[in-house]
């Protein structure tokens, strides 16, 4: 162990681009993250629109049957009370505020290596949230787990950065 860390120094040492690589590879890791957030946000302004193109393209079954249940009950809604999609905007303008906040650590990993934290624990607050709202609104069991899976998809890049911040930063230690 002690020779494999001697060796993972070295390689820094005799790099002298290893700095620039790394930040590079934060960088996409971040915009990935941004870009997937802004997208998944940007999707609660057409909901009903959305909703509808689903069904055109989905099978019939479970699944089917549960999105087409959620499309009647937000047409309708959205008939009667169409102030209450504001609240799909605000939410979608929340997706693009966070997604904003990550520009910190884009441009100063090290610095904002704080915001890559609120971001792991973020995602793995989605899992209570969807478990316990879930059933409480009575969300089919699959369909929290296609909300956890944003947790995942979410904080498998941010898992990513959060390591390779600490290498940057023991690297700027060593130099």
């Amino acid at each position: 162990m002690q020779a494999e860390i001697l060796t993972g120094m070295e390689i820094m040492k005799d790099n002298p681009r290893y700095e620039q690589e790394q930040i590079k590879l934060i960088r996409r890791w971040i915009l990935f993250f941004i870009v997937a957030l802004a997208v998944s946000g940007t999707t609660a302004f057409a909901l009903e629109t959305e909703l509808h193109w689903l069904l055109y393209i989905l099978p019939e079954g479970e699944l089917y049957s549960w999105i087409n249940k959620v499309y009647e009950a937000l047409k309708e809604t959205n008939a009667q009370y169409p102030f209450l999609a504001y609240g799909y905007d605000w939410l979608a303008f929340a997706h693009l505020v966070i997604a904003i906040a990550f520009i910190g650590p884009w441009i100063d990993p090290v610095r904002n290596k704080f915001v890559i934290v609120f971001g792991m624990i973020a995602c793995i607050m989605i899992f209570p949230l969807a478990f316990i709202a879930g059933n409480v609104r009575g969300i089919p069991f699959y369909w929290k787990l296609i909300d956890c899976s944003f947790g995942v998809i979410g904080f498998i890049p941010l898992w990513i950065c959060y390591r390779k911040i600490q290498n940057l930063e023991f690297y700027q230690q060593m130099v």
